[in-house]
């Protein structure tokens, strides 16, 4: 294979992932950054050709996607998604883009509450009227959400969150990646397909914070806190408004049952099951401080 393959967020937690396992398959890579930097440079000396520009700029999209054939989309939780997404399957169509992996999310439909979740049901609608053949995952939850809401203090951990007892597998970035780049290179048999993603166990958040606690070798406590409390506690982290209603109306998607769940897509694609909550602890303790 001579065409390059485009990875979009190529310095971000799964993009980067993308990248790595692509050219560990010695497959050749375009990582697409909004800018050159420490993490670029880091991609570039492994053997990524890097390209830089803007998801909004259709010009630098469509330089991005010469002669390239397959390519991941992903597109943070900002305003933008559907214009992004239309440029991206346009810029597609004039350079000859075969099959795109889009990253939605579960909560993704046409009657979601969360502005960006109904944008992303949108979105996978655009690159589905497009003649680029599109494979659209939907994951749960990250388990990079655990680090993201870690507090500590007085020597225990906490965890905020407005989840009630509802239930998820958390799903890790690196087993994303190591899908979506099994599917860049073999796309065959997965054009047209929506895969749900989901790690191995369910549970709930008190579950979560016990097999954390066990792993950690410290008290994890979880506080389940209202809607309204967990976003004023996001403003005062300096969070977009954009974001804060995405996740006050997921938090209700999460306790009506919406991101429950578990499948065995990675493993029957990859090989390889996907880590559980006790794995993923151990292998980015860092990310826990204490």
């Amino acid at each position: 294979m001579r065409n390059p393959i485009l990875v979009t967020g190529a310095t971000g937690k799964t993009g980067a992932e993308v990248v790595l396992d692509l050219l560990e398959q010695r497959l050749p890579v375009r990582a697409l950054v909004h800018r050159e930097d420490e993490r670029s440079t880091r991609l570039a000396a492994l053997g990524a050709e890097i390209a830089t520009g803007d998801l909004l700029d259709i010009d630098a999209v469509g330089d991005a996607l010469a002669d390239v054939r397959r390519a991941y989309f992903v597109y943070p939780i900002r305003p933008g998604l559907i214009e992004a997404t239309t440029i991206f399957a346009q810029a597609g169509d004039e350079t000859g883009l075969d099959v795109v992996v889009n990253m939605s999310q579960i909560s993704a439909r046409r009657t979601a509450h969360s502005d960006a979740a109904r944008q992303h049901w949108l979105a996978e609608r655009v690159f589905d009227w497009s003649p680029v053949g599109a494979v659209h995952l939907r994951p749960t939850f990250f388990a990079e959400w655990l680090p993201t809401n870690w507090q500590y203090a007085d020597g225990a951990g906490l965890l905020r969150l407005p989840f009630g007892d509802g239930r998820h597998a958390p799903i890790a970035a690196t087993d994303q990646a190591r899908l979506i780049a099994a599917i860049l290179a073999n796309p065959t048999g997965h054009v047209g397909q929506t895969y749900k993603l989901h790690g191995p166990v369910e549970m709930d958040h008190h579950e979560i914070a016990a097999a954390m606690s066990e792993t950690l070798g410290l008290p994890v406590r979880y506080d389940p806190v209202d809607t309204d409390t967990y976003a004023e506690i996001l403003r005062a982290q300096g969070r977009p408004e954009h974001l804060i209603q995405h996740l006050s109306a997921v938090a209700l998607d999460y306790r009506d049952g919406v991101f429950e769940g578990t499948d065995d897509t990675i493993e029957r694609i990859t090989g390889k099951p996907p880590q559980t909550v006790e794995q993923y602890v151990t292998a980015n303790r860092d990310l826990f401080p204490t």
